[in-house]
């Protein structure tokens, strides 16, 4: 679904341009696969005894949050806080996406970016480390469509840094020097900027395990290793309350969350936001608290604080530089002990501009359940996972009936498995070249999947997928199929060809084909 009906072309054009959903797409993926691929029950039973199953495996990954102020010849600076998540490949490199977005300086309320990365971490002393990175990537924004051409130019850019950090522990702190490079753009320069580093483990299985029950001994591991988690996708409904810029309708959002208990009722969590309805790709993410209180053992009320940044370019809402606070209550009903249904009630407002919206939401949460759940014994199973970064091109392109060129993308699709053959895809890509002149093309797709068996002996796999969702003109539906080569039980190559078509409000037709190279992550988690 596109902008609403009426609205000129002018202004279609500035969110072709202006608008994102390059937030957090990796960990976005991750949520979305587990909310609704976590049951492997749906798979058959394993034939091998419990005592022969597979291991679990500790893996180590890490949050980099950074924060810098770059130069933007002949306007203000922009301001960027970035969240990455690397996972550690051997003894010094990480591999990983992450995205960043203004918050205080500036007037580029809903510009982001999406990036692919390499991190590299030397220890100098027991406590003193050197960090060097090398990161690439695509999105825009900007306040009009002058402003766009002018602040992302063709929508890429490259990012290299060389810092030192001092390690606390539980988390280190750090300073790099940055060079970043926007590809045609005013954004660009050499400056300083602070990190944080998180380090974390979780636990895996093979990914040829999905199905096969957990050992007690894996299966009490697992239940150990974590406390209370929730995954929850809710459906957002935005009304505006006296607005100030171009579109002064109501706006629609998929949001995907994560929260993590740090006691028994309080939680931290991370959420990103994309428009479906009304301004399609319009974005936010968050970060935040929140706390529970359990009514009785089937109801159960929350609130919660989040701070972000996004919704979209100030000429059309006024976001001003981006920063957003949500405070936000919800109910939930329990359906089964690991499924809730809420209803939801919050104010979305951007402090330093004067966007206010009210909003009312629907959501569905799977819980996650750590520490005393489950007990050994229970018949915990391998739920399998297929993370993949790919880099796509759209050719023979046409919009309103006229050839419109190609886009480049880079993205993140995350597989849950179903069964040997059914998947459940959920897919983000953003451009790194232009569209109809400006940066700023997107997509976001979830659908269903089907693949041919994988053996040890033959490591190829034919697969084809559908999937709808939305592009920068409104609601898309897309089918793809293609090959995939198994490297190991971990690694895979896969490569695809595709159509999309999407259609706006205002009824213009948008085709493409598509043709994709990726390399696929595949494992297996414990699921209840």
């Amino acid at each position: 679904m596109g902008a609403a009906d009426g609205l000129s072309d002018h202004v279609d054009a500035i969110r072709l341009n202006e608008e994102t959903m390059t937030r957090l797409k990796l960990s976005g993926a991750a949520i979305l696969a587990g909310l609704f691929g976590g049951g492997s029950q749906a798979a058959e039973p394993s034939d091998l005894r419990v005592e022969d199953a597979p291991a679990l495996r500790t893996n180590q990954a890490m949050v980099l949050m950074d924060y810098q102020v770059v130069p933007v010849k002949g306007d203000k600076p922009i301001d960027l806080m970035g969240f990455h998540l690397h996972n550690k490949v051997n003894d010094w490199l990480y591999l990983g996406a992450g995205l960043s977005a203004p918050l205080l300086h500036g007037a580029y309320g809903g510009f982001a970016l999406f990036d692919i990365g390499a991190h590299a971490r030397f220890p100098l002393s027991s406590l003193l480390f050197a960090t060097a990175g090398l990161a690439a990537g695509g999105g825009g924004g900007g306040r009009s469509v002058e402003n766009v051409k002018a602040l992302a130019g063709s929508g890429s850019f490259v990012k290299a840094y060389l810092g030192l950090g001092y390690d606390f522990g539980a988390f280190s702190l750090g300073s790099h020097v940055t060079r970043m490079k926007f590809n045609r753009s005013a954004i660009g320069g050499t400056q300083a900027n602070v990190f944080l580093e998180i380090p974390y483990t979780y636990l895996t299985g093979p990914f040829a395990s999905h199905g096969q029950r957990l050992s007690p001994a894996a299966e009490r591991q697992a239940s150990e290793a974590s406390s209370e988690r929730m995954l929850t996708l809710v459906l957002d409904n935005f009304w505006q309350r006296k607005p100030e810029g171009t579109y002064k309708g109501t706006f629609n959002i998929i949001d995907l969350q994560y929260s993590q208990f740090f006691a028994a009722d309080s939680y931290w969590f991370a959420a990103l936001g994309v428009g479906y309805r009304g301004l399609p790709l319009s974005n936010q993410a968050m970060g935040g608290v929140g706390q529970r209180i359990k009514i009785s053992p089937r109801l159960s009320v929350y609130g919660q604080l989040g701070i972000g940044s996004g919704i979209y370019a100030p000429e059309v809402i006024n976001t001003d530089a981006g920063l957003l606070v949500y405070p936000k209550l919800s109910a939930e009903v329990a359906l089964t002990k690991n499924l809730g249904l809420s209803l939801s009630a919050g104010y979305l407002v951007a402090p330093k501009g004067t966007s206010k919206n009210q909003s009312f939401g629907l959501a569905l949460t799977r819980h996650l359940r750590g520490g005393d759940e489950p007990t050994a014994g229970t018949g915990s199973t391998y739920q399998a996972y297929r993370v993949s970064l790919f880099q796509e091109t759209d050719v023979g392109i046409r919009y309103r009936d006229l050839e419109r060129g190609q886009v480049r993308m880079i993205g993140v699709e995350a597989d849950a498995m179903i069964d040997d053959h059914w998947y459940i895809p959920l897919r983000g890509a953003a451009a790194y070249s232009t569209y109809l002149g400006y940066a700023g093309y997107a997509e976001l797709l979830a659908g269903i999947g089907l693949q041919s068996r994988m053996d040890g002996v033959d490591r190829w796999q034919a697969f084809g997928q559908l999937m709808a969702g939305t592009n920068v003109h409104g609601v898309a539906v897309k089918g793809s199929g293609g090959l995939r080569y198994g490297l190991s039980d971990r690694v895979a190559l896969h490569t695809s060809v595709g159509r999309i078509v999407a259609k706006s409000a205002a009824g213009n037709r948008f085709v493409a084909n598509s043709v994709s190279v990726g390399m696929d992550y595949r494992f297996s988690i414990p699921g209840w």
